[in-house]
């Protein structure tokens, strides 16, 4: 390894971090591999020892990190289903069942094949109800007559 410049291991460890990236898609190998490269394009002109490159390195990386951060900003990716991975905004508008009297203290509601906490308008176990919306992973729930009247 004395042979091999120190600006073509950066060079060769950042094309290889972004050809991973294009293997294994997930977006952060891609600032790093950025920033390996420009510390050693840095390191091939000016010749800066290992704690220069090291330092370069983390300033590459906090700099491509940012840089990549207001792109995505400003080209977010669409979705088909914004809410696929947040459980309880899937939940707004579904039917539960309590299984625990429900009041505006709490209660306890099946949803599916799980229980979760609830509540709302005073409910009797067996009763149906629908989900207005989540406040910090307990259900708040409609009134039967709603659920009648609409």
């Amino acid at each position: 390894m004395d042979d091999i410049d120190p600006y073509l291991l950066w060079m060769i460890g950042g094309v290889l971090l972004v050809v991973a990236e294009m293997l294994v898609p997930g977006i952060y190998l891609l600032f790093v591999g950025a920033a390996a490269v420009l510390t050693g394009v840095a390191t091939w002109m000016y010749d800066f020892g290992p704690v220069y490159q090291i330092g370069l390195f983390a300033l590459f990386l906090l700099a491509s990190i940012m840089i990549g951060n207001q792109i995505y900003k400003r080209n977010p990716v669409a979705s088909s289903d914004p809410d696929l991975n947040n459980r309880s905004a899937r939940l707004v508008g579904t039917s539960v069942t309590v299984v625990q009297p429900v009041s505006a203290n709490g209660g306890r509601v099946k949803v599916g094949d799980s229980v979760w906490p609830a509540r709302g308008p005073d409910l009797a176990v067996g009763e149906t109800a629908r989900v207005l919306h989540v406040d910090g992973g307990v259900l708040v729930l409609e009134t039967p007559q709603k659920l009648i009247e609409s």
